[in-house]
């Protein structure tokens, strides 16, 4: 049976949840105040969406070095000054005057704060016991489902009421906040893990991603030639199998791959559970502008109705480690993951003239599914990881979830690109949200069938599910 957090690692884990929803919140903010930046940048709506996008590739690229600089370092340390560099890095983002600016400050942004959700989850991993990590994890991973749903509803708010520029600038009063709590509550460390630095992994992991994550956006959202996009994909799979090969034959690699050989870990963050998140994570981004855009709503009426998807990931949160305890990590995962899939297809249906309530229940079922299956996912991935590992297991999480974020925002456009294009329309339209929409909850429900391939008692030393059967 999973265990009570002690005070200690509750503190330790509340206040490092505190310090990633500032870096979580910040990936998508801005969703409901593209329409307005738009307009100040003299751009296209979707073009602003590369604020998102390379946001989430500088985290992307820098989290690999996360763990190297924890063991080196110290974790407690490192977490200090990023968090100092990801809250000056947003006072320039509110003063951008263009687009390119704009979009050079979001990389300076994402790079400060890439290495706080994996060293912030190091930390709390460290101060747990193998029984906490259901509990610890519980109130860690609430930054990464609520700041995605309160997100659109906050930027909306700042936009409407103040302006945009506040979407960045309410860092500075967070960041001073975080910094003053991790000072006091976090532990020093006590252990340095001298190791070199595997430069030659970092630069061909960052080539990887970067060429990935870039090349793939382009080419659906069609910013650039085909051609140049299926030549950075090529360069991505050149340079990735390099690294793989690299990687491999390191004493000390930069990241450690032989973790991918636990089966739990790597269902949760390198299969199934990668496919999950980015059809999850499409839905923050596809519903505030469906609302703008195919319901004639503002950014702030846009943000509010979202707030019920929100409810409903709170009160997932009340019910999950109970429901993990009963039925297991694997019949959790596959039938609320089902269940996600076609809540958020059913949003695909929603039109101006859908009773409110029928708007509401939907939305909440969604974000309670959704809630429910990223704890499941977030647990299940350490629940086989030893302590030699954990640090190497974390950098991989992060990348994993990081780069589903990218790719759920990427896809999401992407896909409204091309019902767009198939309707031969000049403008997006609601259709272009009901069809993405629907492909995304698709996704979501077939990707979570692939747990069937799980024990029955897949994790069972943190959820007590084997105990209580």
């Amino acid at each position: 049976m999973p265990a009570i957090l002690t005070p200690h690692s509750r503190n330790i884990a509340l206040v490092v949840a505190a310090a990633l929803f500032a870096q979580f919140l910040d990936g998508v903010i801005i969703v409901t105040a593209l329409p307005q930046m738009a307009r100040d940048y003299h751009v296209a709506t979707l073009d602003v969406s590369i604020g998102v996008t390379i946001y989430m590739l500088a985290v992307t690229i820098c989290i690999p070095a996360a763990a190297w600089l924890a063991d080196t370092f110290g974790a407690k340390r490192v977490f200090l000054i990023s968090i100092v560099a990801f809250t000056l890095a947003s006072l320039v983002c509110g003063l951008a005057q263009n687009l390119e600016q704009f979009a050079m400050a979001r990389a300076l942004q994402g790079a400060g704060g890439a290495v706080l959700f994996p060293v912030g989850r190091i930390i709390v991993l460290r101060s747990a016991q193998k029984s906490e990590i259901v509990s610890a994890i519980g109130l860690t991973i609430w930054p990464a489902l609520f700041a995605p749903v309160l997100g659109p509803a906050l930027g909306g708010f700042l936009t409407e009421y103040a302006s945009w520029h506040w979407n960045f600038w309410i860092n500075i009063p967070l960041g001073i906040i975080n910094f003053a709590l991790v000072l006091r509550i976090i532990p020093a460390d006590v252990e340095f893990r001298r190791r070199p630095f595997d430069g030659v992994g970092f630069v061909l992991t960052g080539i990887t991603l970067a060429s990935l994550l870039y090349g793939f956006d382009a080419l659906v959202q069609g910013t650039m030639p085909v051609a140049y996009a299926v030549a950075l994909l090529a360069l991505a799979a050149t340079a990735g199998a390099a690294a793989i090969v690299w990687l491999l034959r390191q004493e000390h690699p930069l990241i450690d791959l032989r973790t991918l050989r636990i089966p739990t870990f790597a269902a949760t963050d390198a299969r199934a559970g990668v496919l999950i998140r980015i059809g999850v994570n499409a839905a923050p981004f596809l519903l505030p502008l469906m609302f703008q855009v195919g319901f004639g709503l503002d950014a702030f009426q846009s943000g509010t109705l979202v707030v019920a998807y929100f409810i409903g990931n709170l009160v997932a949160k009340t019910v999950t480690t109970p429901t993990l305890r009963r039925f297991g990590f694997r019949s959790v995962l596959v039938v609320n993951g089902c269940i996600a899939g076609l809540s958020t297809a059913a949003c695909g249906l929603l039109a101006p003239d859908t009773a409110y309530a029928a708007i509401v229940a939907i939305l909440f079922v969604a974000g309670a599914t959704r809630s429910m299956q990223f704890t499941a996912l977030a647990t299940l991935a350490f629940a086989d990881v030893d302590a030699d590992r954990r640090s190497s297991a974390t950098t991989i999480s992060s990348m994993s979830q990081q780069l589903s974020m990218v790719f759920g925002v990427a896809v999401a456009a992407g896909c409204l690109n091309l019902f767009q294009l198939w309707r031969g329309a000049p403008a997006l339209g609601l259709a272009d949200f009901h069809a993405a929409l629907v492909a995304m909850g698709a996704l979501v429900a077939i990707a979570s069938l692939c747990f069937l391939v799980l024990t029955r008692d897949a994790g069972a030393e943190v959820s007590g599910h084997r105990q209580s059967a």
